[in-house]
């Protein structure tokens, strides 16, 4: 099983983010699982992979064109698809990931996920995915929903398969790991 982890291709001003990409990264590999992310080898991005390299598993970077030429990749990927442009890279990072995890980041990583939760409310897709809300990251963007839920505008159903979680241990329960 392959995820698909989107996250930010800076630290944050928080050490615990850098933390907790190190630790997820291990819990990746040492779970068996592979890991589908941006390619970058700068940020949390680098971090991620990285500790998931490290750790034994398979790792799968996607990057467009104009990243790899201005950003450094991650020495030892086990594989780097290089795309022509964000789109391109956007569907790669679906079709690749059997589950997904937004952790913490910036419009980039929004972006990402909402297209997949999209995917999955509108029944192109089926594949679990979860916001690692990490010291409650996500909380706002969780009342968001509740409220965009209480207004009509997301079904009460569809509601309850955008999960949160605030550990490692949620996150496994999140995917049906």
């Amino acid at each position: 099983m392959r995820i698909t982890v989107y996250l930010g291709s800076n630290e944050g001003k928080n050490p615990v983010y850098a933390e907790a990409a190190k630790k997820l990264g291990t819990f990746i590999g040492t779970s068996g699982l592979g890991l589908v992310y941006g390619g970058s080898n700068v940020g949390l991005m680098g971090i991620l992979a990285g500790a998931a390299l490290e750790s034994g598993a398979e790792v799968i970077g996607v990057e467009p064109r104009f990243f790899v030429e201005s950003v450094p990749q991650l020495p030892g990927l086990s594989k780097l698809i290089v795309t022509p442009d964000m789109q391109t890279r956007k569907k790669k990072l679906i079709e690749l990931g059997d589950a997904f995890i937004a952790f913490p980041g910036g419009t980039g990583t929004l972006e990402e996920i909402s297209e997949v939760i999209s995917s999955n409310s509108i029944g192109i897709m089926e594949k679990p995915y979860v916001f690692y809300s990490l010291g409650g990251y996500y909380k706002d963007l969780g009342r968001f929903f509740d409220h965009a839920a209480a207004e009509g505008f997301i079904a009460e159903e569809k509601r309850r398969n955008i999960r949160f979680a605030s550990s490692l241990g949620e996150i496994r329960e999140a995917l049906g790991l």
